[in-house]
């Protein structure tokens, strides 16, 4: 059975750090895109950051130059390194791992951001 784990959320100023990280078991952790989505309090859940084999990254217009989306094979765990926060990164982190092939994504239960200005 697939399990993510997300830790590394918490409550942070504005302009300040977090690094998420999301441990994957259960598994071929190679054999899928790793990626990060979020969901504000009545927003729908959007993709942040996405990477995909070889280390392709992809990341919506908002975050990029301030995440960076990492993953570490021989730990099964993908990161969103995320700097520079602003108030309006407040949401619940969700990781997400969609099989190479397949269009299902297994999910996170999620991790609360809150970003305080």
């Amino acid at each position: 059975q697939v399990q993510l784990v997300e830790s590394g959320g918490g409550l942070v100023q504005a302009g300040g750090s977090l690094n998420l990280s999301c441990v994957a078991t259960g598994m071929i952790f190679r054999g899928h895109e790793m990626g990060w989505y979020r969901q504000a309090p009545g927003h729908q859940r959007e993709l942040v950051a996405t990477i995909q084999r070889p280390d392709a990254t992809n990341y919506i217009d908002s975050v990029k130059g301030r995440f960076t989306i990492s993953r570490d094979n021989t730990k099964s765990t993908v990161y969103l390194q995320m700097n520079s926060l602003k108030s309006e990164d407040t949401a619940v982190y969700y990781c997400y791992a969609r099989p190479y092939g397949h269009t299902t994504p297994h999910w996170g239960q999620g991790t609360q951001v809150t970003v305080s200005s």
